[in-house]
């Protein structure tokens, strides 16, 4: 990894991987991933692709790569769409499982184990019309400017970063106070990481994750929308939404008929996700 003036330690990577190693194997077996229906529907789609399929576009022909692709469901959906995917994660399990689900869904996607901020190396300087990041992938990255420089240099000149995200509000709220929104953990990115120990994860499972320490980190919108700037990057679209496709906030969402989960109680008080695109300036 190259030097980087946000003085984190690496020991994150190792933690990070080892709980993303045993996640993956849950997500295949899990309904709410519902692998087989890759397998059994040439034309199916995940429902994080699903979400933004108008705000993607066209994507035929396009060379793509989708950063912290877990187990490939976004990477074979766009694929699908007509684009040449690459999906790159930092867990070997994860990968292993992304690869065969592929072969079996009858889908080319090639899949290849590195953690974000050594993407460009591990891809040997390749550069992409794309850049795709599903939901749920910023909180585990120490250095969100590090990370804009990285998609900037995937990128050829006039190409796009699109990202759905969990909205920086959302992870800034304590889930475990109900009576309340209560924003209980920082909105801005900090030196040292929001540290969790949790054997469970956010889908049905009864079995009982080992690695449960994690490391993560917030970023709030504003410096999001900079680093991308500072790297070259110019912000073509915004969208903040009032839901999210999973239970942030148990107890207090509803699930509506396309899969999403919004507050019950004035779901208009909180942005829960956002679809962010940009292009890199030539």
């Amino acid at each position: 990894m190259t030097d980087s003036p946000h003085p984190y330690s690496d020991a994150y990577l190792e933690l990070n991987k080892a709980n993303w190693d045993e996640r993956a194997p849950l997500h295949l077996a899990s309904a709410d991933y519902g692998v087989q229906r890759f397998v059994d529907d040439q034309n199916w789609l995940s429902h994080v692709v699903t979400f933004d399929r108008a705000r993607l576009g066209d994507l035929s022909g396009l060379r793509a790569v989708h950063l912290q692709c877990h187990i490939g469901t976004d990477s074979i959906s766009l694929a699908r769409l007509g684009a040449t995917v690459i999906g790159v994660d930092l867990s070997s399990v994860s990968i292993a499982g992304a690869t065969e689900l592929a072969q079996r869904a009858g889908t080319d996607v090639t899949f290849v184990e590195a953690d974000v901020y050594s993407a460009v190396e591990v891809l040997g300087g390749e550069r992409f019309d794309l850049v795709y990041t599903g939901i749920g992938a910023l909180c585990w990255l120490p250095d969100i400017a590090r990370w804009a420089t990285t998609v900037a240099s995937l990128l050829v000149p006039g190409g796009r970063l699109f990202i759905r995200e969990g909205h920086p509000m959302l992870w800034a709220i304590d889930e475990d106070q109900p009576g309340a929104l209560v924003v209980g953990y920082p909105y801005f990115e900090q030196v040292d990481p929001i540290i969790w120990d949790d054997s469970s994860t956010y889908v049905e499972t009864d079995t009982p994750i080992q690695a449960s320490v994690t490391h993560e980190w917030n970023h709030g919108l504003g410096e999001i929308i900079t680093a991308l700037f500072d790297a070259g990057l110019q912000l073509t679209a915004l969208v903040e939404h009032t839901s999210v496709p999973w239970e942030a906030l148990p107890g207090r969402m509803a699930l509506d008929a396309s899969g999403e989960w919004s507050l019950i109680d004035h779901p208009e008080r909180l942005p829960l996700s956002y679809t962010l695109q940009a292009v890199k300036r030539a």
